[in-house]
């Protein structure tokens, strides 16, 4: 199954995909589609689609994996990840690429073993388990890996294939 991962954002979108087979994670790629700021916001919405389609066209993917959006306060913010988040789901719905949505804490749960963890921790376990030789830069590869390979790993449970 290869699984693309996604840590939606409006400045960075992480991105990883992977492999996985057997309860084995092959590292495929990873990186971030980035926007430049002060630019129209309806370009940098057509940089990520068109970036999201690229790879999903490229790598063809079996599922992708995206994390569900956790806001403290910054609406501004909030609005434009949205909006991404958005361009980057209709990107895979139109073709016809199944989306499985992961919030933080499962994603943390099923990399490090605890639903708090932190970014390190998280960045860690994602390069211990797919046999980098270095930490994926930026940290919103990680998080994408992460959720890659969350799914990765519910997708084998036998609870995951009741549904």
């Amino acid at each position: 199954m290869i699984i693309l991962g996604i840590d939606p954002g409006y400045a960075i979108v992480g991105f990883g995909v992977i492999g996985y087979s057997n309860n084995k994670l092959t590292p495929i790629e990873y990186g971030a589609i980035t926007t430049p700021a002060h630019t129209k916001t309806e370009l940098r919405l057509c940089e990520i689609y068109d970036g999201i389609c690229e790879l999903c066209d490229k790598f063809k993917p079996d599922a992708i994996s995206i994390e569900e959006l956790f806001f403290n306060s910054n609406a501004k913010t909030a609005v434009n990840v949205c909006q991404a988040r958005g361009v980057i789901l209709l990107a895979a719905s139109r073709r016809g690429i199944p989306i499985f949505e992961y919030t933080p804490l499962q994603i943390k749960q099923s990399v490090t073993g605890y639903g708090r963890a932190e970014k390190h921790q998280i960045i860690a376990m994602v390069t211990t388990l797919l046999g980098l030789k270095n930490p994926p830069k930026p940290d919103d590869t990680a998080d994408a890996l992460a959720a890659a390979i969350c799914h990765g790993y519910s997708s084998s449970s036998m609870l995951f294939n009741l549904k």
